[in-house]
């Protein structure tokens, strides 16, 4: 079996165009929510979304390239420059190489709404254009970025609602120790448009915190009223660590555990039971005490009853341990297909830079969330390790460990 390290990490998120801006917005405790005025007059019960800038890649790719792009594959270009920038692999390099990638989405709805409004409007799709079959396909990450980085090995894209991001960057890791390669580029990718979350708003899923958006997300606090949907991109490079100490790369971190579990129950409310199955596979697999974990970065999305049973299983396996706990989606919404991996990438910041981001917005306890140690305030700390929880709907649950490298 090999072990698995991470030698570059990148993101365009709400709280920032790449890692070093997110970073600085995760030690400030900073929201990134804000008010789309659009979503409103389109008829959404809740005008509330993660703030994002549309990349500029003119320039950065070719007309060619940039024409299969839909919105999820933008962001993941920029993360994923941003994560090989720092892995120091050429594009000369890549080619040479079985490199692979396994990418998280979930859906690409702008681009298939535009697709069709075309031809109801012209009767006639050859006027759709090119690009668009690369741009609304759920794959179009990974279609994307293996044709522009010339990628030679594995080439996926994992559709698992919330938990996309986190079990691409388990399915990488599993493909890595046992041998079958050696580097994959790994991430999660959300749409951010008004065309994405119509369905979710008629829900009432969503925080309708209009007057206040960046105190919205209240993850764990007893007047939560509903998530904030959220999204961009997040690039996490795995590798062999023979791999990355031939080519002489920086290690940022060890991915020593993965644990997944389905509920097989309802389809969009959460188990108590298929989480703690999640959680103890992957402490299982990892070979780590409770103890040992330094810090959990929670799932919690804002929602009533996801917060309730995540802080329930928390609680029964690091009860006694009294480990610390925050919820980034506090600052970020939830970034749904996105958040495994970009929790992957907050949690590396943290852990490289000493602190641990605060779970903002937490004023009053709720009967489960009172039994957590919560922090609600930046704590610069040394963190050895940290366990980080996705679940979806579907009942589809990853937990990942990740360690400093030694």
């Amino acid at each position: 079996m090999h072990r698995v390290v991470i030698t570059g990490i990148g993101a365009w998120s709400c709280l920032g165009k790449n890692v070093d801006e997110v970073k600085d917005a995760l030690f400030a405790g900073k929201s990134g929510i804000g008010f789309d005025q659009e979503r409103k007059d389109m008829g959404y019960r809740s005008a509330l979304t993660g703030i994002l800038t549309r990349p500029e890649l003119k320039g950065l790719l070719d007309r060619r390239q940039r024409i299969s792009l839909g919105q999820p594959a933008e962001f993941a270009y920029m993360a994923t420059a941003e994560a090989l920038r720092m892995a120091k692999m050429e594009i000369d390099w890549l080619e040479k190489q079985e490199v692979g990638i396994i990418y998280g989405n979930d859906s690409v709805a702008q681009s298939t709404m535009e697709a069709i409004d075309i031809t109801r409007a012209k009767k006639d799709t050859t006027l759709i254009g090119s690009g668009a079959t690369f741009q609304s396909m759920n794959s179009t990450v990974t279609m994307n970025l293996s044709t522009i980085y010339k990628l030679k090995g594995i080439n996926f894209t994992l559709s698992a609602a919330c938990a996309s991001g986190s079990h691409s960057i388990g399915m990488g890791y599993l493909l890595i120790r046992t041998g079958l390669q050696h580097q994959v580029i790994c991430g999660g990718a959300q749409e951010v448009n008004s065309n994405t979350f119509g369905s979710f708003d008629g829900l009432a899923a969503f925080s309708i915190r209009e007057n206040e958006p960046t105190k919205a997300s209240r993850p764990f606090d007893r007047d939560r009223d509903g998530l904030v949907p959220s999204g961009g991109a997040a690039t996490v490079i795995l590798e062999s660590l023979e791999s990355a100490q031939k080519r002489g790369a920086t290690i940022l971190a060890e991915i020593v555990g993965y644990g997944f579990s389905s509920n097989g129950e309802h389809i969009s409310n959460s188990s108590v039971d298929g989480q703690i199955r999640s959680l103890s596979m992957a402490l299982k697999d990892s070979g780590l005490q409770t103890k040992e974990i330094h810090y959990i970065n929670a799932h919690a999305t804002s929602t009533p009853g996801g917060d309730r049973v995540e802080a329930q299983a928390i609680h029964t396996l690091f009860g006694e341990d009294q480990t610390p706990v925050s919820s980034t989606k506090s600052m970020t919404g939830h970034e749904c297909w996105m958040s495994g991996a970009s929790e992957i990438v907050y949690s590396v910041q943290m852990m490289q830079n000493d602190f641990i981001a605060p779970n903002i917005n937490f004023e009053n306890p709720d009967e489960e969330s009172q039994k957590l140690n919560i922090i609600t305030e930046t704590k610069e700390t040394s963190l050895n390790c940290i366990l980080s929880n996705s679940f979806g709907f579907g009942g589809t649950n990853s937990t990942l460990i990740i360690k400093k490298f030694h």
